[in-house]
Formats: C-alpha cells, structure tokens, sequence
C-alpha cells in the first residue's frame, strides 16, 4: 500500500485524514511525522509558517517533510476567518492568543467580538492542502464551510475553534457534530475531497 506523510503530529488531522481517503476510495496508509522522525537517522523539522497564506504555508510543510522523509507529503494550513474582524484570525488561527493553546484562543475572537452584534457573527473556515511528491511534482487544493459563530462554547468532539462555529445549515456547533457529519460538510474534508483525483493521477497505483 502506498504510504503517505501528513505533515502533521495531531493525531486528529491524521486520523481525520485516513478516514476521508478511506470513504473515497482511495487506500493509502496515512501516517504522521512521528513515524519518521527520529527513526534510522531521520529528522523532521519544525517548519515556521512564514507565508502570508495557507497555500503558501502549507506548501512550505509538505516540502520540507517530503525532503526530510523521501515520501509523497500532504500539509494542510487552516483557519477561521471571521467577517467582522477582516478575515482574521485567519493564518494566525492556531497562535491568535500569543500561544496560549485552543480555549485562550477561542476567548479572545469572543472577547473581540463581544460588541457584535449577533446577525454580524458570519465566518468560515478556509482550508488549503498541498501534495508534494519526491520528484519534484506539487499540487494544492482548497476547502471551506460556512458558518457563523455562537457565543459560548457548545460540544466536546471538536477542537480549536469548533465549539463557538455553527455551519450554515446546521443548528449545531462543528463540535456538536459526529465525526462522520463534520467530515462530509468541513473544510479540510472539502480539501481531502479535491485532493483526491490528484493523488489517484501521482501517486503509484494502490494495492
């Protein structure tokens, strides 16, 4: 079976991933950079996201695995871009409160937007997903969902923003959903989707 690094040490996305490719039909083994790193001399590194996109962010981390591991390297880089803030959080997403993790981060955007009113709380999910391959050959694909935000957290199967986003359509938040449900609607899996007809064209047929 053909392997696949995502570029990620977030048992969630990878997990996440697995599971999308899987219901596609597309069977490859997903593993993440832990496999690598530290293993017969192999050392990944740390990649700064220094690009002012999430395409651009995400090719830098599956450029730098994919030269680090000599494996096909998916990365993603995603965001919560709120309407009433410009866009932001947006690529700062995962470091809006200065590194102070998923709840300090998602208290912040509500604090900032504690003087909103509630039919101006419209945001979205952005997500961008790159593909790079050992010779050389690259591709990106995008995903997101619409929503907006609520202003207390609701749910426990979710992480980082997801418990203040309601997708439209849904009365929920991202967190209150299953697995199954937020995968066939999220952004990421919107992007795994694209991402599948570009990984049947490049990548080696599968067992």
């Amino acid at each position: 079976m053909t392997r696949v690094v995502l570029a990620s040490r977030n048992a969630h996305k990878i997990e996440e991933m697995a599971r999308i490719l899987d219901d596609a039909g597309l069977h490859v083994e997903v593993v993440g950079i832990d496999a690598f790193d530290g293993v017969d001399g192999v050392s990944v590194p740390e990649v700064a996201e220094t690009e002012a996109t999430f395409e651009g962010n995400a090719l830098l981390k599956a450029r730098a695995v994919c030269a680090a591991t000599g494996v096909a390297a998916v990365a993603d880089d995603s965001g919560l871009c709120v309407d009433a803030l410009n866009g932001m959080p947006g690529i700062l997403s995962a470091r809006w409160s200065g590194g102070g993790g998923d709840v300090a981060n998602l208290e912040l955007v509500l604090a900032q937007l504690g003087d909103t009113p509630d039919d101006r709380l419209g945001a979205q999910f952005r997500c961008a997903v790159a593909l790079v391959l050992p010779d050389g050959r690259e591709a990106t694909v995008h995903g997101e969902m619409r929503g907006r935000l609520v202003r207390a957290p609701r749910g426990t199967n979710g992480f980082g923003y997801d418990p203040i986003f309601v997708p439209h359509g849904e009365n929920r938040t991202s967190a209150e959903l299953t697995s199954e449900e937020k995968d066939a609607i999220s952004h990421r899996g919107n992007a795994l989707r694209a991402l599948v007809p570009v990984l049947r064209d490049l990548l080696p047929p599968t067992d």
